[in-house]
């Protein structure tokens, strides 16, 4: 729940500085401003999925057994990499059941699932070093909403460590040596400065070493609002459609969480479970706390592997501070850790969070396991295109669109999910759709196209009941 007196920050963009993954730790600034989430006219409303065609089926296991846990904090995310499906067994038929045949059915009808794109991937190629190079640099992309940089080398002596900072100092992040290949958390705002902090040298031996650096190759910048408006939709659509319409169905009623957080308190306090999902630095999905142990759930398509996870930002409390306004509360990251288990067909992966302490206190959303019938009122709390939390939904509006129409609605397979007009957009893929009647998840968002569906929740209480 939020507090009364928490302090906000600018901008549905800034960033708690929570516990992160490898040898590095965080410095707590001050919850100063650090900038205004930009208004901008129409931001799109469009399809985070597609699904198959009518009759189409396919099948396929989760991996069941949980994933290994993380050697070390110096160890490859590679060599812990958890399996992401398991072989289905053979048919009589010798029927592909693969996810790579799931993959060809999808493109094959061009409804290949898509994530959100929120931010573009920049080359740079800077040195940080003790005689090449300065041992300071700062990167700077005006209007960019964050700055996420890409460590391809990080040659220092023992005792030396990397820093990378907001401009004012409030939110940085300390990194010690390791071996190259580490995306760095991401800074709030439109600047980022990396530098390298060397221990005490008064004979000015240390600095007389060649071939010791710190090489930034890549830089992740994030769209403003304004650009964000104007990324295309993403592709898909169900046949007989052009494959690119909206999710909103009718107008759109989503809204605030927060301005819910008199007249529908249940919702906004079920809402704080939910998390941004910054995947690959520049792609988004929503995510959701599931159980009260270190589980969180969102789409197989947004994410598989636990290699995936180590590079995703966990962003909880990502939400706006007064109903309809642009400052935000600042939010807290952790990294995505372990891959647990994850299906295709279901479009689900169950994983861990490295920092849990940190967003135990948010709380956590329960399974259904019983399928609602048709008619139930439902809410949806999201992150739609990049935004600070939107319930859609919500009691007290007018939003009777947002109420499960189908049951008994097929997928990625028949029967696998429940249908609703309830609105949502790109970036709302992995969502919590809840009946407002037992507060409880019926299903996990993955498709729009109106009606939009999620896969059944009560179909995941049964496949998840040993992780949960």
């Amino acid at each position: 729940m939020r507090r009364k007196t928490a302090i906000v920050v600018g901008a549905c963009a800034a960033l708690v500085l929570a516990g992160v993954a490898g040898a590095m730790t965080a410095k707590h600034g001050d919850d100063g401003p650090v900038g205004t989430w930009q208004q901008a006219p129409g931001v799109p409303r469009t399809p985070v999925a597609a699904a198959l065609p009518s009759g189409a089926t396919v099948a396929v296991r989760s991996a069941d057994p949980p994933a290994p846990r993380r050697a070390s904090p110096t160890a490859s995310p590679s060599a812990v990499r958890a399996t992401s499906a398991s072989p289905a067994p053979e048919s009589s038929h010798k029927t592909d059941k693969s996810p790579a045949r799931a993959e060809r059915v999808l493109e094959s009808a061009g409804v290949a699932p898509v994530r959100q794109r929120v931010g573009e991937l920049l080359h740079v190629g800077k040195l940080l070093g003790y005689l090449a190079g300065p041992s300071r640099q700062t990167f700077r992309y005006p209007g960019a909403s964050y700055v996420k940089l890409h460590f391809a080398r990080m040659a220092m002596l023992p005792g030396d460590y990397v820093t990378v900072s907001s401009a004012d100092g409030t939110e940085s992040y300390r990194y010690a040596a390791k071996n190259g290949g580490k995306w760095a958390m991401s800074i709030t705002g439109d600047t980022a400065i990396v530098e390298i902090h060397r221990a005490l040298d008064p004979l000015g031996l240390r600095t007389a070493l060649e071939g010791l650096g710190v090489r930034v190759d890549r830089v992740a910048r994030g769209f403003s609002r304004t650009e964000q408006a104007r990324v295309p939709e993403p592709a898909g659509g169900r046949t007989g459609r052009t494959g690119r319409e909206e999710s909103v169905c009718g107008s759109d009623t989503s809204i605030d969480a927060v301005c819910y957080q008199s007249a529908d308190p249940v919702a906004y306090i079920k809402s704080k479970a939910i998390a941004r999902l910054l995947i690959n630095g520049t792609e988004l999905c929503t995510g959701w706390r599931v159980g009260p142990k270190n589980r969180m759930l969102t789409n197989n398509h947004c994410l598989t592997t636990s290699e995936e996870a180590y590079d995703t930002e966990v962003w909880f409390n990502y939400q706006c501070a007064k109903c309809r306004g642009d400052d935000v509360f600042k939010p807290t990251k952790v990294w995505g850790d372990q891959v647990v288990s994850t299906d295709h067909v279901l479009d689900y992966t169950l994983f861990s969070v490295d920092g849990f302490d940190d967003v135990a206190k948010f709380g956590y959303l329960t399974l259904d396991t019983a399928r609602p019938a048709k008619g139930t009122e439902l809410y949806v709390p999201q992150h739609p295109a990049g935004e600070p939390t939107r319930i859609a939904g919500a009691k007290g509006e007018k939003a009777g669109n947002c109420a499960v129409d189908n049951p008994d609605y097929t997928g990625y397979a028949a029967h696998s999910d429940v249908s609703y007009f309830c609105d949502t957009a790109g970036g709302s893929s992995g969502s919590p759709v809840l009946s407002r009647k037992t507060n409880k998840v019926v299903a996990l968002h993955h498709f729009g196209g109106c009606p939009n569906s999620g896969v059944r929740g009560d179909l995941l209480a049964t496949k998840l009941r040993a992780y949960l």
